[in-house]
């Protein structure tokens, strides 16, 4: 289905309803890498496959922000957006679960379902979704998160 574009007074209708999950993207060992960089986070369980290998997960995870900071990636996939809007801002979560480690080289895919529109002064819109990231193969989640979105509108 993909993106969507709603009017701010329609999107009341998609309130709890989950939109289909995004495309499958592979978290591997050279973007784990990368993150760790970036980061300064270079744990041996992100970026040593040997020493990982010896601990319960079995070989190198990706780092818990870096899952949580790809749903910007994967949300817009397959997520609702305001016509008209002018800019995003990212406003933050309510709360953000790590339930599953991602494995180096296995696949995750997000589902969003909006959860509450709240309308502020300025043109303002502020959108909480409900975010799931799955791993491909595996019942448990890697992450569970509310997200905050302020969207201007024009």
């Amino acid at each position: 289905m993909g993106f969507q574009l709603v009017a701010k007074e329609d999107l009341g209708n998609y309130i709890g309803v989950a939109q289909e999950p995004s495309d499958w993207f592979v978290m591997d060992q050279e973007r784990i890498n990368t993150f760790a960089d970036c980061t300064e986070d270079r744990q041996f369980i992100h970026i040593d496959p040997e020493a990982a290998a010896k601990t319960p997960f079995g070989g190198p995870i990706a780092h818990g922000f870096l899952s949580l900071s790809m749903l910007s990636h994967l949300v817009i996939q397959n997520g609702i957006g305001v016509e008209g809007t002018v800019m995003g801002i990212n406003y933050g979560f309510d709360k953000v679960r790590f339930l599953a480690p991602v494995r180096a080289g296995k696949r995750v895919r997000t589902i969003a379902t909006l959860t509450e529109v709240t309308e502020k002064d300025g043109g303002r819109i502020l959108l909480k979704n409900g975010i799931t990231m799955e791993i491909e193969g595996e019942e448990t989640p890697a992450l569970v998160a509310e997200w905050l979105s302020m969207v201007v509108v024009a």
